[in-house]
């Protein structure tokens, strides 16, 4: 491909996701400089992988690659990784949803700071459900992991969001 073909299709493949993208990583990461440096990365990266990509979903190609960039550079920045313990109560089949009620009452900050404080793999699937609103299986493709990790991952982080959230609202009342 020649060069201005190169850019053309990386304008047409890549440059609408890419506030998408700065959302997943920052996301990830935490803060804003590093998701941009990083996004800078992963553009660079999908640039240089055009040649590879033949057609497709072009989000989720984008955002598989803001992910592994991500996770190469926490890899590279943090000694300890996070590990969740399965909790057997989050899994009971309650489907009541008193989250939709405290996140009326909690303001967008408060949320933002509740979702930051997430282990790492539920914030992810959380993101790309709710404010990317991929499918299962398109966030399965994006984390490798199976569909039912992603839904297990999606409920516990409800119930984690959900408890911060009230935990929030009972200090600010």
């Amino acid at each position: 491909m020649e060069s201005h073909e190169r850019v053309r299709e990386f304008d047409r493949v890549v440059t609408p996701h890419l506030a998408r993208a700065y959302n997943l990583a920052h996301l990830i990461v935490g803060n804003s400089a590093d998701a941009e440096d990083l996004v800078q990365e992963a553009s660079l990266r999908a640039f240089r992988g055009l040649d590879g990509y033949h057609g497709g979903d072009a989000r989720t190609w984008l955002l598989v690659i803001v992910r592994n960039v991500c996770y190469s550079f926490l890899s590279r920045t943090r000694n300890v990784q996070e590990v969740v313990e399965f909790e057997e109560e989050q899994h009971s089949g309650e489907s009541a949803t008193p989250e939709a009620s405290v996140l009326q009452t909690a303001d967008a900050a408060d949320v933002r700071r509740a979702i930051e404080e997430l282990p790492t793999e539920f914030r992810e699937a959380l993101v790309l459900r709710e404010m990317e609103e991929l499918s299962y299986k398109q966030i399965a493709e994006i984390t490798g992991a199976p569909v039912g990790t992603v839904m297990s991952r999606l409920s516990r982080a409800r119930q984690q969001l959900r408890q911060r959230l009230q935990k929030q609202a009972g200090k600010g009342a």
